[in-house]
């Protein structure tokens, strides 16, 4: 699974649980129904709000854990080449002293 839809995966089961913690709080509260209308309004009206700046964390992050991987894989490849290099001068001194 890609980055992108886990990303997508998360952001949708965060708004679902909060939607569904809201309306589980509002079934379990001793209040009218006029109260409880006035904060589903509210609440839906925060809704894209909240998905949007939630949105935006994630991508800040992926985009800080993305640049960190590609810092290892750099790390990783000058490592790897200097493993390289050191194995054929290796191989050379042997041929040339054998």
């Amino acid at each position: 699974m890609s980055e992108n839809q886990k990303n997508s995966n998360f952001i949708v089961g965060f708004i679902v649980g909060g939607v569904v913690a809201t309306v589980t709080t509002i079934l379990l509260t001793p209040s009218s129904g006029k109260e409880n209308r006035k904060v589903l309004r509210k609440t839906a009206q925060a809704l894209p709000e909240m998905a949007e700046d939630f949105s935006s964390s994630v991508q800040i992050n992926s985009n800080r854990i993305s640049e960190s991987a590609r810092q290892k894989w750099d790390n990783t490849l000058n490592r790897l080449k200097v493993a390289i290099s050191a194995g054929i001068e290796a191989s050379q001194n042997d041929l040339n002293q054998g």
